[in-house]
């Protein structure tokens, strides 16, 4: 495919795979639980994977090319809805961990990042490996089988939550999913791959007027109902003023996740084609790349932690919406060093390759942003929530970082049609760098509003 045709499909599926957490907050809320959400979550996905996997077995048989692009579109569907009901549940179960004004709250967070990110640091090596250097659906079945064992494990642990993620109007004293929460499971995961196999199917026999005005229908009716479903969770000028600093603090997320996703799209293709990755003989698959964010918060987010807990103590501790200009200030940081290194790159006639370093201190830069802003948002969301709209406000900012995750696909295409319109050079890097430095600084005139309106809270 064509780079801006292959940026655009990456940044669909990554921003519908955090659109869908706001329909899997809201079931979890009224009807499922938290619990039973991440199980029917988990049992998908690694379902999704498999359909993937079968889709690249396929290649070079009998099967058609039509047949594997169902398989292979089915199965990102399937994933895109497991990870709606799977992601913004297990945070908010994090959440329900800790009292509101327990310091210890953001630090949990973090360490909960830092559990998360373990897994990222290990996926792109195992399934990265065997996908570009072995076969892609030895790839996509390691992701699957690694996506059981975590659904299989934290079965085997969820006696240590308590009543913690039970569906809703379950008594107190009931800790365990009895029969009829398994059959519920069953029928919503069968349901998931149902829906999805119809959706393709039937999706290509419509006109395209008609696809056209049924998204935008969806999206209207969506949108509505989500207004109204806080509209009626929302209670007081304290409430009130708490979502609209969620609001408030989910538009600027949406700014960092477009300059921070750019790791699965320039940056991938920056470490394929202008990166050294020769040791020897041996070539480093590009997509190991992707797992130097991973590690460096499995390495720095205790360090963070601590911080946090430290200046706290010392009555130093940033507000929420300080943390959120210092995660943009590193994110903009860390874009000069890669014009800088993309500059370098590309001055002459021919590429010359750079060293991983640069790759590398950009990755950490842009973690240390992401560990100022992404645990700390999601705590944020959980500490002021209405107490009826945790897991939908959770969906929200979920949704926010959608919609990030897509604009990051199209800086790219954007930086190309202000280079066409201005009649000069205008290279993505130095974009992102200068929009994120703008949105920092608005951020910190905003700041003192903003923890008026957080009436208390940190």
């Amino acid at each position: 495919m064509a780079e801006l045709d292959a940026f655009t499909v990456y940044g669909i599926f990554t921003g519908l795979v955090y659109v869908t957490p706001i329909i899997g907050g809201m079931l979890a809320d009224k009807v499922l639980g938290q619990r039973k959400s991440i199980y029917i979550g988990g049992l998908t996905m690694a379902g999704g994977q498999f359909l993937l996997a079968a889709s690249a077995w396929l290649s070079g048989g009998d099967a058609s090319m039509e047949l594997r692009q169902t398989l292979f579109f089915a199965g990102l569907g399937i994933l895109i809805l497991g990870n709606g009901l799977f992601k913004p549940n297990i945070s908010t179960m994090v959440g329900e961990l800790y009292d509101n004004t327990d310091p210890r709250k953001d630090a949990g967070f973090t360490i909960f990042y830092m559990g998360i990110n373990l897994g990222a640091f290990l996926s792109p090596l195992v399934a990265g490996k065997l996908g570009e250097q072995v076969a892609w659906q030895y790839g996509f079945l390691s992701a699957g089988v690694g996506m059981l064992l975590g659904t299989i494990w934290f079965f085997v642990r969820s006696h240590t939550l308590g009543h913690i993620g039970m569906p809703p109007k379950v008594k107190a004293e009931r800790v365990r999913l009895v029969a009829k929460d398994w059959l519920s499971i069953l029928f919503y995961s069968i349901g998931i791959i149902v829906i999805v196999f119809g959706v393709i199917l039937g999706w290509s026999a419509l006109p395209a007027s008609v696809s056209k005005t049924i998204v935008w229908v969806v999206a209207v009716v969506a949108i509505a109902y989500l207004a109204f479903t806080i509209f009626k969770g929302t209670s007081g000028k304290t409430e009130w003023a708490r979502v609209g600093v969620i609001l408030v603090l989910a538009i600027f997320n949406i700014f960092f996740w477009g300059g921070f996703e750019q790791a699965g799209t320039t940056f991938n293709l920056f470490a394929r084609d202008n990166t050294q990755r020769m040791i020897g003989s041996w070539e480093i698959p590009a997509s190991w790349f992707q797992s130097i964010n991973a590690i460096f918060i499995v390495l720095f987010a205790p360090l963070f932690s601590i911080l946090w807990v430290q200046l706290e103590k010392k009555k130093l501790n940033p507000n929420t919406p300080m943390k959120f200009a210092w995660g943009m200030i590193l994110l903009a940081v860390g874009f000069v060093v890669m014009a800088f290194a993309y500059t370098r790159s590309t001055s002459g006639e021919e590429v010359r390759l750079v060293s991983p370093l640069w790759l590398t201190m950009v990755f950490m830069l842009h973690t240390f942003g992401e560990l100022c802003l992404s645990p700390i948002g999601l705590s944020m969301v959980t500490k002021m929530s209405p107490p009826k709209l945790v897991s939908t406000m959770m969906g929200i900012w979920f949704g926010s970082t959608a919609a990030g995750n897509f604009v990051a696909s199209q800086m790219k295409a954007i930086s190309m049609h202000l280079e066409k319109a201005m009649g000069t050079e205008i290279q993505v890097f130095w974009l992102i760098a200068i929009q994120s430095a703008i949105i920092a600084v608005v951020i910190v005139i905003l700041s003192p509003w903003l923890k008026k309106m957080m009436h208390g809270i940190k």
